[in-house]
Formats: C-alpha cells, sequence, structure tokens
C-alpha cells in the first residue's frame, strides 16, 4: 500500500505555528511582490478568496473581514518542509518527496489492518513535532492516495487519515469524485471528458481502455488504470539530480541601472551554483535572461538571452558568477527599465567525473575548498553569512511588505520565551 502526507494549506500553517493568534482567522499568503494568493485558510477560503487572485481584487474584502495577509516567507517554509519530510522519514520506510508539502509514503512490512491507525498516529506525530497539520491518504496507487488524502481535508472525522482499500469503498468515493479534480488529468483534458458527459472519476472508470488510448495520451491510459488499482506511476524514493538550474525572480519596481541588475544577477547565479553543489553535480553550461515588462506598452520593451559554456565543468561560484556579469554586459541596453532576470545552469553532470583541460588556468582545488568553507559557514551561520562582493547589499529588489520573522533560520527572528 501507498500513502501520500499532504500538509494542509501549508503557508498558511507555517505562518501559524508561530503566531498562534492567526488561529481561526482568514489568512493567506502572497506570491512574489505581492502579488497573487498562493495559499489560503479554510475561513479565507470560506470568505470567496480563490486561489491566484491578485491582492488588489480582495483589498476591501481583506479589509472588511479583517484577513491577515502575509508575504511569502521562503526562508521558513523550507526549513519547515524540511521539518516534516524528516520525520516522515524516521517513522516509515521510504519516502518519495513530490513538493515542498507533499510526500508520497511506503508502507512496506505495515499489516493493511494496522494502517488506518498508523497514519492517524503519523499525523499526530508531525503535529506535535512540527505544528503542521497534514492529511494522509492511503491506497493502492498513487492516484488515489491523492484521492484519500483530499477527503481527509473534506471530511475532519477522517482524523487526518484515510484509508481506501475495499473495492465498495473505491467505487463511493470515485461516484463523486470531481473528474477535474483527479491527479493527471490536465485542464484540457478535463474540459474534453466534460464535453463527452464525464464528470465523475467513476464515470472515467468506467470508460474502456481502448476509448482513453484513441482521446488520450499515455498519461491518460495510466491514470485510468491507477483508479483500478493497478501501479502504474513509478515509487522512486531516490531523488534525482536536476538536469537543469533556473534562479529567477520579478522586480517590485523597474531596474534601470546596471550595477542594481550586476547584484541581481550575481546572486541568482551564486544560489544557483549552492544548489548546484549540494547535489555534487557540476555545469558545463550557463544562460543569464533580462526582460523588461511586458504589460506596460508605453514603455521600450527589450528581451535578451546569452549563454557560454565552460571549457571545464564547474561548481564553483567564483567562476560562474564572473561568466554571468560578461554576459549581462554583452546584453544589458541602458535606458530600459528590467523587470524580471535569472540564470540558468545547463549540461549538467555528476561531480564525481570531471574532464579536465590541459590548459586550464583555474586552480580548481583551490576553489573547491573554498567553496566548501562557504558552504559550511552559511549552512551553521545562516544562509548568505558569506557573500561574493559582486552580490552587493542583501536586497533582492521584491516588495514584501507583509513577511513575517524567519523564526528558524535567522538568528535575529528566533522567538524569545518568557517564563
Amino acid at each position: 500500500m501507498l500513502g501520500l502526507c499532504d500538509c494542509n494549506n501549508f503557508f498558511v500553517s507555517c505562518e501559524r505555528v508561530f503566531n498562534p493568534s492567526l488561529e481561526g482567522r482568514p489568512v493567506v499568503v502572497l506570491s512574489n511582490n505581492d502579488g497573487c494568493v498562493v495559499s489560503r485558510s479554510n475561513e479565507a477560503k470560506a470568505l470567496g478568496i480563490k486561489m491566484g487572485q491578485p491582492l488588489y481584487q480582495i483589498r476591501d474584502l481583506v479589509k472588511r473581514e479583517n484577513v491577515a495577509v502575509h508575504s511569502a516567507n521562503y526562508h521558513l517554509y523550507g526549513d519547515m518542509s524540511h521539518r516534516v519530510m524528516t520525520m516522515l522519514k524516521e517513522n516509515v520506510e521510504y519516502i518519495e518527496i513530490y513538493s515542498i508539502d507533499e510526500a508520497f509514503l511506503w508502507f512496506g512490512g505495515i499489516p493493511c489492518e494496522q494502517l488506518k491507525e498508523f497514519g492517524e498516529k503519523l499525523a499526530r506525530t508531525i503535529r506535535k513535532g512540527t505544528g503542521i497539520p497534514v492529511s494522509i491518504g492511503i491506497s493502492h496507487t498513487k492516484t488515489l492516495a491523492k484521492i484519500a488524502s483530499k477527503l481527509c481535508k473534506k471530511y475532519p472525522k477522517l482524523n487526518s487519515c484515510c484509508l481506501m482499500q475495499r473495492d465498495e469503498e473505491i467505487a463511493k468515493v470515485l461516484s463523486t469524485y470531481p473528474i477535474s479534480d483527479i491527479w493527471g488529468i490536465g485542464r484540457r483534458h478535463s474540459k474534453m471528458l466534460e464535453g463527452c458527459y464525464i464528470r465523475t472519476a467513476a464515470q472515467f472508470y468506467a470508460l474502456s481502455e481502448e476509448w482513453i488510448r484513441n482521446r488520450m495520451n499515455i498519461n491518460g491510459v495510466r491514470t485510468w488504470r491507477e483508479l483500478h488499482g493497478t501501479p502504474c506511476i513509478e515509487f522512486n524514493h531516490q531523488i534525482a539530480d536536476k538536469q537543469t538550474i533556473t534562479v529567477s525572480r520579478s522586480f517590485a519596481k523597474e531596474l534601470y541601472e546596471f550595477d542594481d541588475i550586476h547584484e541581481t544577477i550575481s546572486t541568482f547565479a551564486s544560489l544557483a551554483a549552492e544548489k548546484l553543489r549540494q547535489q555534487h553535480s557540476l555545469t558545463r553550461m550557463l544562460q543569464v535572461f533580462i526582460l523588461t515588462n511586458r504589460h506596460r506598452d508605453d514603455r521600450p520593451q527589450h528581451y535578451e538571452g546569452a549563454a557560454v559554456h565552460f571549457p571545464v565543468p564547474t561548481d564553483s561560484s567564483l567562476e560562474i558568477v564572473k561568466a554571468a556579469t560578461t554576459l549581462l554586459r554583452k546584453i544589458y541596453r541602458k535606458g530600459y527599465g528590467y523587470k524580471k532576470t535569472g540564470v540558468t545552469l545547463g549540461d549538467i553532470s555528476s561531480a564525481t567525473i570531471i574532464q579536465g583541460e590541459l590548459f586550464d588556468t583555474i586552480d580548481r582545488p583551490k576553489h573547491r575548498m573554498l567553496m566548501e568553507a562557504i558552504d559550511k559557514i552559511n549552512a551553521t551561520q545562516g544562509h548568505e553569512a558569506v557573500r561574493l562582493v559582486s552580490q552587493g547589499s542583501i536586497s533582492d529588489h521584491s516588495n514584501r511588505q507583509y513577511l513575517s520573522p524567519q523564526y528558524t533560520t535567522k538568528w535575529e527572528d528566533i522567538p524569545l520565551v518568557k517564563v
């Protein structure tokens, strides 16, 4: 049997862990630059606030209903996610991390008749250890486990764990489950199926495999088989290395000066290099791009990118940032207001195999020792405790006026306990 552990309203739940006054109150968390709603409490959902809704559209509602608004605090959310995943690893044989707030679980060796009790206990353990409420769905396949986890959120009487094991139980759930909510059925196929008067999972379940194959891709067939209890989506507890690493962001206001953009590109390149080292990989390709605000027809537009290939694969922030600066100088145009920039690392390979170059001028062992020292300091003293000079001051030029403290990742933000 497989399970899915899904953190409830994760970003909101993280905010509530350190600010209990938010319990029972409508809360929303916003995207970059405080643009759109990306997480909502159940109370906010009840007010009709939709996922992805721009903040400016709900300002009157926020004020009238006393909705708590928070900017995205990704350092806090990432740390809380790590804590949840660590506890899951300690309690089940294998986990497959699916996203920042979801993980598939492998219940090897646990008798089926004990799974419901085990899931409820696991949910209580995570809530007690991290403060994050979770919903655990258990069934024969990943798709069915996804459905079961959603039922937990809808029905509190399930005590945070839903076990869908018997055929009659599964059939009852599928009879009312919307086709658009099935994992693996996208918006386009959902619209097509509804046009054929197929609106529930049970109706999709009742179709023939041939009908699915003729009208949908292989993923549609896999979803159909998974609903029938045949596992088709592999469980992979080993985290695969990323083949490309991209760090990009939009700004609250357009940036015109080269120095401001240079600091941003340097920071993004350094972050990408750090992620590269975390998975013990090297890169041969770096791409830098900059673009203006395409929504401003009254201003001149410019979009350009440039790439470079390294003669020797590297993970050195010094080498990558220097190359990013050279690329930026090629594509930057004075007089344009740039709204978004980013860097991408590609052609990634394992750091265990390095094809050198005869006339290499870089002291790579020295770079490697320096990067190891920087990573170690930043891991123990806080994110970006050591930065490159080209990164300038610690500013990301983003608008986050509702940002809460970084309770677990910044020394000065650690909560004080009065006894």
